[in-house]
């Protein structure tokens, strides 16, 4: 269900993700009562925390600050982006939003709570909060890092007696799963996970006028800011140019000033190496003659004369250079308005499921249809315009975590449609013949995309994919508005419509078909006419085998144990003639269906198709149940044979009709003891 929170917030409450549940205070408390240094169970000092992919390739010791130093620090003069220095690792995307945190006091307070050290209560275990799917955690760590000769091997400070950073880096990559996970990313990934903001990017070459002051807005309203410079190739990756830059390497933008430069104004933008040295040696770097040609009070204010992997560019230079930036607003602030804004903030949750809820891009028509739908309100235009203002992330969920088992980021996208008022969910018709009002630039795989559109008030549509078909993940959709807007997901409706059967005609009156069915059926009851379960398989086998447009492998006895019990009326056991003619009408309600969505003439039905095959049959399910059926029936290419969509059909009306009978004031709710519970569950 959505969840709203007004105002951009995110929800207060921290929650441990310790396995046994206890807190940071707790467990440091346990180990200063046991004059013991804390142990992390759940991320333990070995190879499989630091590789998932490979063996550790060098010798690694586990070592406490207190093991490589005499007197550590956790935090020494002021958290600051000096003290973080790229190891052997490649997450200086992760690095870059680390230095871009430290200009952000109140956020790195949250994240890095600084009311921990190596003196006072000590007990070797540290703690950092992270936001992760709209939600903050406490991750706890002990205070065992990577280390070799003494020296550590991932992120470090400049200082070698303070540890901040580089149990931060330890922390995350717990949450991750290991240090392995950490490689390569986008640093608004990591942004995000700081702050619970949304981001933004921007492609410098197609940018708009004012990127520059887009650019100092959000640095000035508290925004973290990231730049990168595309490769062509892997063999260019952490490529030097002459000029000191390091392609396809993630860099914090660390500041934004205009200065007085031979009687003009001069825009520069402030870059930080994450390796905290290799600089830009172009024009206004740290040694240039540029900065000779300006007042001195305002070189001093702003420039720092130091190898330290921070420098300033002419924001003309930055744009030739720099492919891509990231902004991750605190808050969904306009950053083109110079008025702060007020957002509501919705967020859902879904599932893309293979056979069932992963359709797909538009490209794939025949099961787009099928994915997660959202109905989107926009009632009220904002208060300076005849138009709602909307941003829309996207976010797959847990896919770093799930990298050690051979999965990565999926290439994502969505589109919104303008939205029939009546519809519970919509079908491939729909989408056939509807252009979508608004989409994603492009399908990306990246952890979340993010797009800002201008709507007018109306009902939208909005579908989430994956760009291929069949490929599963999770999600999480964040929609912010400026006026209210109601979300809801569609398909939700579960529900049977299944009329009492006609009354049967006297045998006078029986038709031709009715007196052949009478012979069948004598003729397979025998003296006690009624049909067991065993005979009414024979015959069922018989009849369905020579159809020879459908795909058969034979009615198992238990789905003929389940036609009776839906069938048997006086509750013999077995059907009589009246009960056996109903299933027969039935029966060919179900075959013409079957047979009407095997679209493709395969004696098969597409998974995909069971949705509107049971709706059509009066049966409406929501996605999660859909998902279920389709999991239990559906084979590895994602069809249904007629066996599989029999027993379905009958097992469903069953539970409908055994829930309908317990439920008899219609409200939905039944209530039973456990042996009413098993008595019906065992006889669908």
């Amino acid at each position: 269900m959505p969840t709203s929170v007004s105002g951009g917030g995110q929800p207060k409450k921290v929650i441990s993700c310790q396995s046994n549940g206890k807190t940071f205070e707790e467990l440091r408390q346990e180990c200063l009562q046991k004059n013991v240094l804390f142990e992390d169970p759940d991320f333990p000092a070995h190879d499989s925390s630091l590789f998932y992919s490979e063996s550790v390739p060098i010798d690694f010791k586990w070592k406490r600050p207190g093991e490589i130093c005499p007197d550590p620090k956790f935090i020494l003069g002021g958290a600051s982006r000096t003290d973080i220095c790229q190891g052997q690792l490649g997450d200086c995307w992760l690095l870059a939003a680390i230095a871009s945190l430290t200009l952000h006091e109140e956020s790195l307070t949250r994240v890095v709570p600084h009311d921990q050290s190596f003196k006072d209560r000590y007990a070797g275990i540290f703690h950092f909060q992270f936001w992760q799917h709209n939600q903050w955690l406490d991750v706890v760590v002990d205070d065992r890092l990577p280390a070799v000769r003494n020296r550590l091997v991932f992120v470090h400070s400049a200082d070698n007696d303070e540890f901040w950073s580089a149990l931060l880096e330890k922390a995350y990559a717990k949450l991750h799963g290991s240090y392995e996970a950490l490689k390569g990313g986008s640093t608004l990934e990591a942004m995000e996970d700081f702050t619970g903001g949304v981001g933004e990017m921007y492609e410098t070459k197609s940018a708009p006028d004012n990127l520059f002051q887009i650019l100092k807005k959000a640095s000035d309203r508290g925004s973290m800011l990231g730049c990168s410079i595309d490769i062509t190739s892997s063999a260019e990756s952490e490529a030097r140019t002459t000029t000191g830059l390091v392609k396809g390497h993630a860099y914090s933008i660390t500041g934004l000033e205009e200065v007085n430069y031979r009687g003009k104004k001069i825009k520069l933008i402030r870059v930080r190496n994450p390796w905290g040295q290799v600089e830009w040696n172009g024009p206004w770097s740290d040694d240039s003659k540029e900065w000779s040609m300006i007042d001195s009070a305002e070189k001093n204010r702003i420039l720092r004369q130091s190898d330290d992997g921070e420098f300033w560019m002419e924001f003309e230079d930055f744009k030739a250079n720099y492919d891509k930036i990231e902004i991750c607003n605190l808050t969904p602030d306009s950053l083109t308005d110079s008025t702060a804004r007020k957002w509501e903030v919705s967020m859902l949750e879904g599932s893309w499921i293979r056979g069932s809820t992963a359709g797909g891009c538009r490209n794939f028509i025949d099961t787009f249809w099928t994915n997660p739908q959202f109905k989107l309100k926009l009632e009220d235009a904002d208060d300076d315009d005849d138009q709602c203002s909307v941003i829309v992330a996207l976010m797959q969920k847990n896919r770093r975590k799930l990298r050690c088992e051979g999965l990565d980021l999926e290439a994502i996208g969505f589109a919104i449609y303008q939205a029939p008022n009546d519809e519970d969910h919509l079908d491939k018709d729909f989408f056939r013949y509807n252009g979508s009002q608004a989409r994603s630039r492009t399908y990306i795989n990246m952890r979340e995309i993010s797009e800002r559109f201008e709507l007018p008030p109306g009902n939208y549509l909005l579908v989430p994919t994956t760009f291929q078909p069949h490929h599963e993940a999770d999600f999480m959709l964040r929609i912010f508005s400026e006026t209210k807007a109601d979300t809801q997901e569609m398909g939700n409706t579960i529900d049977a419509d299944l009329p009492d059967p006609p009354a049967p005609n006297p045998p006078e009156q029986e038709t031709n078909e009715e007196k052949g069915l009478r012979r069948l059926f004598e003729q397979i009851a025998g003296s006690d006419q009624a049909i067991s379960a065993r005979e009414l398989q024979q015959v069922l086998n018989g009849v369905l085998m020579r159809r020879k447009e459908i795909k058969f492998d034979g009615v198992s006895l238990n789905t003929c144990h389940s036609i009776i019990n839906l069938m048997d009326v006086d509750n013999s056991g077995m059907l009589d003639f009246q009960e056996f003619k109903v299933l027969w009408d039935k029966l060919k309600k179900w075959i013409m269906l079957f047979l009407s969505y095997d679209t493709d003439k395969s004696g098969r039905m597409s998974s995909y198709e069971l949705r509107l095959a049971l709706k059509a049959a009066g049966i409406q399910l929501n996605n999660k149940l859909l998902q279920l059926v389709c999991l239990r029936f559906a084979d590895s290419n994602y069809n249904i044979d007629f066996d599989d969509y029999l027993t379905c059909i009958v097992r469903l009306e069953n539970m409908f009709r055994v829930f309908q009978a317990v439920d008899q004031a219609k409200t939905g709710v039944a209530t039973m003891d456990f042996q009413q519970f098993l008595f019906w569950t065992m006889n669908v």
